[in-house]
């Protein structure tokens, strides 16, 4: 893959060009996270966000064979109302979708591979992937697990989501070298909760703390990228109890219906959004707007 394929807006280009602080967004979470139209709406929100914080937003997808980075109103709300007719692109989708010339809506995985290519140095996401309940017999592994020990970026999300193996997850980003940072916590956090009871490898208190580290990693030649958890803001968090009870019930269902690979994520958030009344729904629209704020302030620290 070559810069030849990327496609920078106007805007994001002039910010990099000139060292303006950019954060990248993912894009699947538009098309394949939220209903139209709350999806095109939240994801307008997160840049308005990113703007309101003093950098300038690139949310990431495929369009026409092409790496877009910065979409405009007008894709955003195309990718909303395709939903899950855009293909779900992580990195081995994108050499099919290059050569073909379709679009794709890109993962965590994709979006740091493209933002990376770009020169963007901050992402932020609602939650990374990673392994699956029983990935131990299944190795059902996400793909942005690998990309993390292997890409430069730093991704703002609030932990992983909940949906999968918390501990195997911190493991294998362990045993790949991958940092691990609580926002102001010493806890990993569990997506719509702020706790899992599992330790993150270091607390930081401040995004200038966070660049900090970002610099000195990659300055010492050292490879991959690192994840900043940020708890979800408490007065959005659920329950843990029934966030777990919602969880597991859609997992039994998706397992009854024979629902796996890109499939399972979708159905999993749609259906545990059904079992909690749409409480599931806005604590996810507003851990990605805290993650906004976090990631736009580590975006102006790093940049200085």
């Amino acid at each position: 893959m070559t810069p030849s394929y990327l496609r920078p807006s106007p805007e994001v280009r002039a910010a990099l060009q000139e060292g303006r602080p950019v954060v990248a967004l993912e894009s699947t979470i538009i098309s394949h996270g939220m209903p139209y139209p709350r999806n095109a709406e939240t994801a307008l929100q997160v840049e308005q966000e990113v703007r309101a914080h003093g950098a300038v937003p690139a949310t990431i997808a495929i369009l026409g064979g092409r790496l877009s980075v910065g979409l405009s109103e007008a894709e955003i709300g195309y990718l909303g109302k395709q939903g899950q007719r855009v293909a779900k692109a992580s990195r081995r989708d994108l050499p099919v979708l290059l050569a073909r010339g379709q679009d794709g809506a890109a993962t965590v995985a994709a979006t740091m591979i493209i933002a990376q290519l770009a020169g963007i140095r901050v992402f932020a996401t609602g939650g990374i992937g990673g392994v699956h309940r029983g990935g131990a017999q299944t190795m059902d592994i996400s793909a942005d697990l690998q990309e993390l020990a292997r890409t430069g970026v730093a991704v703002i999300c609030a932990g992983a989501k909940a949906i999968l193996d918390l501990e195997l997850t911190l493991e294998y980003l362990e045993t790949h070298g991958v940092p691990v940072l609580g926002y102001q916590t010493d806890e990993f956090p569990a997506f719509y909760t702020r706790s899992s009871g599992l330790p993150v490898d270091c607390r930081v208190e401040a995004p200038l703390e966070i660049a900090r580290i970002m610099q000195a990693k990659w300055a010492a030649g050292l490879q991959g990228g690192l994840v900043i958890a940020n708890p979800i803001p408490e007065a959005w968090a659920m329950p843990a109890g029934r966030a777990e009870a919602a969880i597991r019930r859609a997992l039994g269902e998706a397992e009854a219906r024979n629902i796996r690979g890109k499939a399972v994520t979708p159905f999993l958030l749609a259906r545990i959004e059904e079992l909690t009344g749409g409480q599931s729904l806005e604590a996810n629209i507003q851990l990605v707007l805290s993650n906004a704020r976090l990631a736009a302030q580590v975006a102006v620290a790093f940049s200085g």
